[in-house]
C-alpha cells in the first residue's frame, strides 16, 4: 500500500497551484471542470511531484532495493500526487469549505483491489457500498474517520491518472 495523491479544497486553486510549483516543484498533468446536476461548478487541477512525466504509469516509481545493510528488500515510492479543487458558491466543494475550511479533504492510498480491501475493512463506513470504476480507475472513499477526522481513499490503478467521472461521483457521495 502506497500513499497515491493528497486531495485538497481550496478557496483559490491558482494560488495553490503556484504553491506547490514553486515550493515543491510539482507541475499541472491536467485539468478540467465538473458540473453537477444542480448547476455549480467545480474547477480541479491534478499536479505530478517533481520527476515524473506526464505520460508514466504510477509503477515506474515502485522500486525496490536489495541491501544487505538494510535489512532485505525494500520499495520506494515517489512523492504522491496532488489533486486541487475549488469551487463555486453553493457547489460540493464552496459548502466543504463553508464548514471545514480550506486543506485537505482526503488521503487516497493505492491498493491492489478496492474490494477486497472494502471486505477486509469491515468496521470502516465506506460512503458507498461499491467502489466507482472508468477504465484503468477503481475508486472509493470512507466516511470520516472517528479516531482520525479525515476521509481516506481507496485507489486501484492500472494506467490511468484522474477520471473526470469518478471525481464527480467521489465528490457527490461526499456531499455534505
Amino acid at each position: 500500500m502506497r500513499l497515491d495523491h493528497l486531495a485538497y479544497r481550496v478557496y483559490n486553486k491558482d494560488k495553490a497551484r503556484k504553491f506547490f510549483e514553486t515550493k515543491f516543484g510539482y507541475k499541472l498533468a491536467d485539468e478540467f471542470d465538473i458540473e453537477f446536476n444542480d448547476g455549480s461548478t467545480v474547477k480541479c487541477y491534478a499536479m505530478l511531484p517533481p520527476g515524473r512525466l506526464i505520460d508514466q504509469t504510477p509503477d515506474f516509481f515502485h522500486m525496490f532495493v536489495n541491501s544487505a545493510m538494510l535489512g532485505g528488500e525494500i520499495e520506494l515510492h515517489a512523492p504522491p500526487e496532488i489533486f486541487i479543487s475549488e469551487g463555486e458558491p453553493g457547489s460540493i466543494v464552496d459548502k466543504w469549505l463553508m464548514n471545514n475550511g480550506a486543506g485537505i479533504h482526503h488521503l487516497a492510498y493505492e491498493v491492489e483491489s478496492v474490494e477486497q480491501t472494502m471486505a477486509e475493512w469491515n468496521d470502516i463506513e465506506f460512503l458507498s457500498d461499491k467502489p466507482l470504476e472508468c477504465p484503468g480507475l477503481v475508486q472509493v472513499f470512507t466516511k470520516v474517520h472517528p479516531i482520525t477526522g479525515m476521509v481516506y481513499e481507496l485507489i486501484q490503478r492500472t494506467d490511468k491518472g484522474f477520471c473526470k467521472e469518478n471525481v464527480e461521483g467521489l465528490m457527490e457521495s461526499s456531499d455534505g
